[in-house]
Parts: structure tokens; sequence; C-alpha cells
């Protein structure tokens, strides 16, 4: 205790009451780690760190302490040197009356009570924030006060003060300080900051040095700092002199936000404060607000509210969504700044901080929706850009650059452009990122609109149509839904010269078209029926009318014509048609489930049994068995009946009447399937139910 007594050399003149004696830090010391316990320590058993804190610490006056030789106990009563002193004995706070301290004192205190804390053992900073907080807190009076005069204590021993321990135990004592009081540390050294002299720049460097405080600092300092702009920026008149920089401010702003959605969510700066935790965020909204709504742009804060772009903005997961709604508002209702901001952002895009270079990306992206800006630059620079970021190992960045290349697909001078984005977006569909696929989708949808980009559509209908297929059963129901509306405007948009590619599409797709009509996502099912009527048209079927009664109501009369029609029409496509809708039988989607079994018993009773093979009929009894146990009771009513046509599949396979063709035969055959009774399911559960004389689907006809 005395090494560390003697290493402190700022405070021995500091006020009347001067230093803590020896015996009283020792005290402060036991009392100190007594409280942190719960129980105090045996005699001459070192005193161990507590993980949870106990109760608060009251630290004892500012006199020596001299313990009473009979009872033991700790008396008010002046120090004297003895030649040997008994051991200290816990004391009570209420003993001893609240010492007077003159200002420049609690520095003093701070930094002993410091030093005999880490000669009893405590270490680490929130350790010691507590104990230190508590013994300031014993002192009396408002403990944000305390905190201010401490820290203006230690700035202005700071040049008084030797290289090694004292210099580090004042850091030490700062730190800790600025654990749990970070608001007022900032405060009390920022005032000593404009400008800096040498021991406030020393005091800053030692909190940024502390992983533990480091990063609540930097966010208190970028609070102070953007609510003084913000305050600024409200008064009216004060945005006109940000003429010259007003880009450079406004994307300085949502950067910031963007670092601190990101510090929101760091290790560094999960360390409990006093208080409710403050919003700094708001912060920077504010003065974005303020400079918006100073400049004329209050469409463009209006827009943002509506859209949640404000919430966006402040998200980590989603700050460049708010950043690119950002920017659309800008284009649509402040497009005088629109070169300003593009300019400034360039150079941005090659910034090595993330944060800046991930908020320039959205930013850029947004602001080529307006043909003026993305004229500023060559065509080929822009779309070389944007395809160089389909290669990023980052996918937020191929995902911005997926955008990109959906905003060039609206600009009609970047035609000769389309081949190239085409393959781009083409490419984009095998990602396995959801944003992806859905961002390449929907650039997709713009392309294939665009009356110029019909004749590469059609030479690229083939591989974007197979490219289609396994996305029209995606887990995820936006991507679904657009891609089954896709496939419905690709055969719109295609060529009549490729209508044999076109119908080979349309067939491939058609069973997986058909039971999306029962999706439970209610935009993939109107997607399916969108697309469908599309098909109807290209290939005539004029089956609409079927078409809307099992997407609104899933009338099985209107599956079994469907079917019926489908078996006439493509006979020697029905066995593939079955296997497809197998593929359906163990979907995770009841709804599904149930439609496919519906659909494979329909189709199998209008079909010839000479077109199922054998092992096809093997297969789907195995399957349907297996939905048996379903837990869905409609799931194996549905498949008992689906079993049962396909048993007589099986036992018309083995009739005797097969052989050789005679015209006698072939009329027993047609008599014997005419004598079958047409499958009756059940009205579904889960849609309204089906009313066959308004649609006219009674029966096959």
């Amino acid at each position: 205790m005395a090494r560390g007594r003697q290493g402190w050399t700022g405070g021995a003149h500091r006020g009347p009451a001067g230093p803590l004696g020896a015996l009283s830090l020792a005290a402060l010391a036991e009392d100190i780690q007594i409280n942190r316990q719960g129980t105090g320590p045996s005699l001459g058993q070192p005193p161990q760190e507590s993980e949870s804190p106990a109760e608060p610490v009251t630290a004892p006056r500012m006199e020596s302490l001299e313990p009473d030789t009979a009872t033991g106990v700790l008396r008010n009563e002046p120090h004297s040197p003895k030649a040997s002193d008994p051991e200290p004995q816990p004391w009570e706070p209420e003993q001893h009356p609240q010492c007077l301290l003159v200002p420049g004192s609690l520095a003093d205190f701070a930094v002993q009570t410091v030093v005999c804390l880490e000669d009893a053992g405590i270490s680490g900073t929130q350790a010691l924030a507590f104990s230190l907080s508590s013994a300031l807190d014993a002192q009396g009076g408002e403990l944000p006060e305390k905190v201010r005069e401490v820290v203006q204590g230690l700035h202005g021993q700071m040049t008084q003060l030797l290289e090694g321990r004292p210099r580090r135990v004042a850091l030490r004592a700062l730190c800790s300080l600025a654990a749990e009081h970070t608001s007022e540390v900032v405060q009390t050294l920022l005032s000593h900051s404009l400008p800096c002299d040498s021991a406030a720049a020393e005091l800053w460097r030692g909190l940024s040095r502390n992983q533990r405080v480091n990063g609540l600092v930097l966010v208190h300092l970028l609070q102070e700092a953007t609510r003084a702009l913000g305050e600024m920026l409200a008064v009216s008149g004060c945005v006109a002199a940000t003429r010259g920089f007003y880009p450079q401010v406004l994307i300085a702003l949502v950067t910031q936000l963007h670092q601190l959605a990101w510090c929101a969510h760091s290790p560094q700066v999960q360390v409990k404060v006093r208080g409710p935790p403050p919003n700094h965020a708001s912060c920077a909204v504010e003065a974005l607000k303020a400079l918006l709504n100073g400049d004329g742009g209050r469409m463009v804060v209006t827009c943002m509210e509506q859209s949640g772009g404000w919430r966006r903005l402040i998200g980590s997961r989603t700050h460049l969504e708010g950043v690119l709604l950002l920017a659309s508002a800008l284009v649509a209702h402040a497009d005088h700044h629109l070169r300003g901001l593009f300019a400034d952002l360039l150079p941005r895009l090659q910034s090595a901080d993330k944060a800046r270079r991930l908020t320039a990306m959205a930013f850029f992206t947004g602001l080529l929706q307006s043909q003026p800006t993305a004229r500023l630059l060559r065509d080929e620079a822009i779309v070389q850009r944007l395809t160089a970021w389909q290669v990023d190992p980052e996918p937020t960045v191929r995902w911005l650059g997926l955008l990109g290349l959906g905003h060039l697909a609206l600009n009609r001078r970047k035609a000769r452009h389309v081949g190239t984005l085409l393959r781009a977006l083409l490419g984009a569909l095998g990602e396995a990122d959801t944003r992806l696929v859905g961002a390449a989708l929907g650039a997709l949808r713009r392309l294939l609109v665009r009356p110029m980009a019909q004749a590469h559509v059609s030479a690229q209908c083939t591989s974007l149509g197979w490219r289609l297929r396994p996305l029209l059963d995606h887990d995820q129901d936006s991507v679904r839904a657009s891609a089954i509306g896709l496939l419905g405007t690709l055969v719109g948009r295609c060529s009549p010269r490729r209508a044999r590619a076109v119908r080979e599409l349309v067939l491939g797709s058609l069973v997986t078209l058909l039971l999306r009509l029962q999706d439970p996502s209610l935009d993939a099912a109107e997607s399916a029926e969108w697309t469908l009527a599309r098909c109807d048209r290209f290939l005539g079927w004029r089956l609409l009318e079927e078409i809307s009664a099992m997407v609104h109501y899933d009338s099985p009369e209107a599956l079994s014509r469907t079917c019926r029609r489908l078996a006439q029409w493509y006979p020697g496509r029905a066995s593939d048609f079955l296997s497809q809708a197998q593929g359906y039988l163990k979907s995770s989607q009841v709804p599904i489930r149930r439609v496919s079994a519906m659909f494979i018993g329909f189709l199998i009773h209008h079909m010839d049994p000479d077109c199922v093979s054998p092992g096809l009929v093997d297969s789907l009894l195995h399957d349907l068995g297996e939905m048996q146990w379903d837990a869905e009771l409609c799931i194996r009513d549905v498949s008992h009946i689906t079993m049962h046509q396909v048993r007589l599949v099986c036992r018309d396979q083995d009739s005797p009447r097969r052989g050789s063709f005679s015209p006698w035969k072939l009329l027993c055959c047609w008599g014997h399937r005419q004598d079958q009774e047409i499958p009756v399911y059940e009205d579904s559960p889960f849609k309204p139910k089906s009313r066959a004389a308004l649609w006219g689907c009674g029966g096959p006809s």
C-alpha cells in the first residue's frame, strides 16, 4: 500500500484535507471489497472480486482513522504514528460524518481510490468503475457534478504528473469514470478541446486506448456534434450557408447513420450506463430533416416518413434500403442537388472504409433512376462499374449492382447494352442469397417490358425460361411470386418466331402453374392465375373460366374439366404431367399436397391406361400409401380416393381385353372407362366452397 501511495505525486499539495492516510486507504479498499462480496474476508486472506456488485460503498472521511484498542472499531480521531498499529476493522459508514472537500480534492480522492483498489487486487475497467462511482457517491451531493469536478482536476494535474505509474493511474481513473458516466466525461473534456491543449490530448488518447470505453466515447462525440449541427440547421436561413458544400453535408450525415447503426451492435459499446440509453441516431436524423426542410425539400421528408425510410435508415440491417428510398425521394422532389451528389459520390465508391463505400454505392445506385444524372457518365463506364460489382465477394455489393442494372433497364439511351444487362441478370438467378435473386427478377421484369429489348429477350427465351423453372418452387414467397409473374411476361413478350420454344416452356411448367393456384401465398396464387391467362391466350386453350374457379374456390369440378382437356390435347405428355405432379405429393405446404393428389386422381381417370407405365403406377401407389399416415385428415381422405383411381388403372392394364387391336375391343374398352365413376373430392378446407352451377363446371362434357 505504501508503494501505491508513494507512486502518486500529484495530490500532496491539493486542498487542506491532504491525501488519505495509509490506514484509511486500507479500510476503504477492504470495505469496498466487503460490500462487493456481501461478506467480509477473513484477516490475512486476499480479498476476491465478486461478479455482481452488492450494496453501494460509502467512503470514509478524509481524516486518518485510528482503531480503538479495546473494541477494534475505527474512530474519528487524528492518526498519530505508533510503533505497531493494530489491524484495521471494517468501519460502519453511518459512524463518520461526510468530509467537506474543497474544489480539486475529488481528483486526488479518485486517483488514491484507484491506487488502493489496484493494490487490493481489483482490476478491470468495470470493477473499478463501480467501486469508484460508489466511493464518489458516498461523498454526498450530485454524482454527475462530482464526475465533472474529477475530470477537471485530472486535466489540471496531467502536466504535473510524472511518466509511469502516476500518469497511468490517472488515466485508469478517467477510463473508469467514462465507463459509467460517458456523457459527463465527454462534455467536460470538450470544454478543453477547442483548441485542444496537451493535457486534453493526453486524456483523449488514454480513452481511445481502453477497449472497454473507446466505443462509448466515440458515440457520444458524434452525438454532441450532430446535435449541435441539427440545432444550427433548424434556424431559418442557416441552410443557405451550406450552398457550396450541401452534398457533402448530406452524405456525411447519412454515412454517420450507417456508422451509428453498426456501432449500436458492436460488443465494445455494450457497457451498462446509468439512466436510459440515449438514441444517438435520432440526432443525425433530425439534423438531416432540418437540412432537407431548410432547402425546400419537405416533400422528401414526407416521402421518407410515408415509406418508412427514416426507420430503415437507423437500422443496422435496413440502412441501405433507407438510403435507396432517400435517393428515390431526392430524384423525384429535389433534383437540383443531384449533379452535386453524383459528383461527390464517385470518389467515395473506392473508399477503404466499408460504411462510407456501401453508403456511396447505395446512393449511386438510387441516383441512376434519374436519366439526366445518369448522363453525367458515359454509358460504358456505368455498365462496366455495375457489372464489376457482380463479381465482388460481398453479397451486398452484388445486390446493389443488380438494383443499378434494373434502373439502367428503364433508360432508353442504354438500348445497346441490353445484351450485357441480360447476361449479368441471368447469371444472378443462380445466387443463393434471396435478396440477389429478388433484385435480378425485378430488373429482368423491367427489361422485358421495354420494346427495345424484345429481340434480345426472344434470343434468350429458352435460357431464361429454364432458369426460371426452379424458382417457381422457391421457399421465399416473394421470389416465387416474382418468378411466376416473370414467366407470364416472357410468354407474352417473345416473338412469334419463337412460338415452338415458348410452347415447350409452357407445357413444361403447366403442372406447377396449375398447382400454384392453391399456393398459401396470395401473391403467388395471383401471379399463377395471371401467368396461366397469358398461356391460355398463347395456346388457345379457352380455360379462363376453369382457371378462375380453381384459384378462387378450389373447384374440384373445374380441375376435373381441365384434366380432361389436357388428356385429350396432349395424350403423349399425360405421363409427364403425372410425374411432375407426383413430385408435389411431399410438399411442405398442405394445400399443395392436397391439390397434387387431386390432380393425379382426375388426370389418371381421364387418360388412356396404356399411356401409364407400370413402373409409374407402382411409384404412385407407394407415395400415395405414405400419405395415408399424413397428420392432416383432408390429405388422408384425398390420397385414399386417388389410390382407388390408380388401382383401377392397374386392373385395366391386367384386363384380358388387352391384346391385338380390333374395333370391337376398342369399343368395349371405351365403354368400360365410361362405366367408371368420376372421383369425388370434398370441398377445400382452405378456400370458400365451390359453386359448380355458377361456373358451369358440373361435370365433364
